[in-house]
């Protein structure tokens, strides 16, 4: 024995007597603890408890010790995704709400789309192949719960307004234009101009109820500050040319004019009646080919299958309505001709009115800047004529009057005003073809363009 110590140290008893308390106390740690009740720990020292609990559960000798893991892998949380990039579609279908509700197939929506600016490059940014495609999915995740209601909405926007109604209107430019040739040539002496005067104000009172509503009418709600300044002038002065330019050309040809028309083809500044009557008169095919296009249009849009689709299915169209329109234009001219005794001109009545006709079907679909543009251009260029005309009779300025003198030579005065408006209606063809074949134009009325 190496002291006293040693006899207080419990140890495994050696005969088969009882076991003394301080074995007991050794084999305390083997034997089932007995039920404790928890004590009640207040909240702010509840994670000390835990910690408490965690120690003896490692100075346990059955407890092995947990791997410790390094903070940058406890601590890490998974970052929240993206909206854009979980579900791209959900952005985009929130941004366009209400045209995505107001939609009556995908089609509409696409056309919506593509008037924003949306091309078959940028949806694939939202996981789809075109346009198309992806309002076919905009189109699916709305949810419709009054689809009676919306059918409802639908047939009431598609259908037509009452034909009579715009009828009549588009009657009005050549009804008007028509009486005011009547009185000027059953009237002479101071009354004949006055007459004039009179025609001229109603034929225009005319062509403005014609434009105002129906087929050649802008879009219900089109702000004016839309319609670029002077365009109004432009199509006047046009017109006026088409009645005057060519009388007040031969005159200064001739010396003159020494007088004012007289509103006949035989006074000395003649005036070209037969075309300015076929084209007032022309309005009503006009209206009926612009009402024809826009619900040809219209079905298409409904039927077609994609963007592309659409504009195979809308350029001959087009095309065909702006061809039968020609072809009208062309019979007034020559029955107005006939009627008068007057030349039919059918290289100018021809060209302004095709120039006039693709104008208006651009502003009617709300587009308003190229219209504007060729109507200003084929204007200039005919005032331009005119001035170097007649300055070229002033001392020393003849040469500014050389191309004029020999463009008349050549074409002689029909051809300045075929040459202006031809070029500009060329132009603006073309420009039509690209622009009205397109769904976007044929979108609502409150949807951008």
């Amino acid at each position: 024995m190496s002291g006293l110590g040693e006899l207080d140290r419990p140890g495994t008893p050696a005969s088969a007597e009882a076991w003394d308390e301080q074995s007991g106390e050794w084999l305390g740690g083997r034997e089932e603890p007995e039920p404790e009740t928890e004590p009640e720990t207040d909240p702010e020292t509840e994670p000390t408890a835990e910690n408490a609990r965690a120690d003896d559960d490692t100075d346990s000798p059955t407890a092995r010790p947990a791997p410790v893991q390094p903070p940058h892998a406890t601590d890490r949380r998974p970052a929240p995704a993206r909206r854009g990039a979980a579900d791209p579609v959900k952005a985009l279908m929130h941004r366009h709400r209400e045209l995505c509700e107001r939609a009556v197939d995908p089609l509409e929506i696409a056309a919506g789309l593509e008037a924003h600016g949306l091309t078959d490059r940028t949806a694939t940014r939202f996981r789809h192949r075109d346009v198309f495609s992806l309002a076919e999915e905009m189109y699916a995740r709305v949810p419709r719960p009054d689809t009676a209601a919306t059918h409802s909405d639908t047939d009431a926007v598609a259908a037509p307004a009452p034909r009579a109604a715009w009828a009549v209107r588009v009657l009005l430019p050549g009804a008007l234009c028509a009486a005011a040739v009547t009185g000027v040539r059953l009237t002479d002496g101071r009354v004949r101009p006055a007459v004039a005067v009179a025609g001229v104000l109603a034929v225009a009172f005319g062509v403005r109820m014609a434009l105002r509503r129906g087929p050649l009418s802008t879009p219900p709600g089109t702000p004016a500050w839309r319609t670029p300044p002077g365009t109004r002038l432009w199509t006047y002065w046009l017109l006026a040319y088409a009645l005057l330019g060519d009388g007040l050309l031969r005159a200064a040809d001739d010396g003159g004019p020494d007088n004012l028309p007289t509103g006949i083809a035989g006074g000395p500044w003649p005036t070209a009646t037969a075309p300015v009557l076929a084209l007032t008169l022309a309005c009503v095919p006009a209206a009926w080919c612009a009402h024809h296009f826009a619900v040809r249009a219209r079905r298409e849009l409904a039927t077609s299958r994609g963007l592309e689709d659409f504009a195979d299915s809308v350029q001959p169209l087009l095309l065909g309505t702006f061809a039968l329109f020609v072809c009208a234009l062309a019979a007034l001219l020559a029955l107005c001709g006939a009627v008068l005794g007057e030349p039919a001109a059918y290289a100018q009545g021809v060209t302004l009115g095709a120039l006039l006709l693709l104008a208006r079907l651009l502003f009617v679909h709300g587009f308003t800047r190229a219209p504007a543009f060729a109507l200003g251009a084929a204007a200039a260029a005919e005032a331009t004529v005119l001035a170097l005309d007649l300055i070229g009779r002033l001392p020393d300025c003849g040469f500014l009057a050389t191309p004029v003198e020999t463009l008349l030579g050549s074409w002689g005065p029909g051809g300045i005003p075929a040459l202006a408006c031809g070029a500009a209606a060329l132009t603006l063809l073309f420009h039509t073809t690209r622009t009205l074949t397109r769904a976007s134009a044929h979108a609502p009325a409150d949807e951008p363009r």
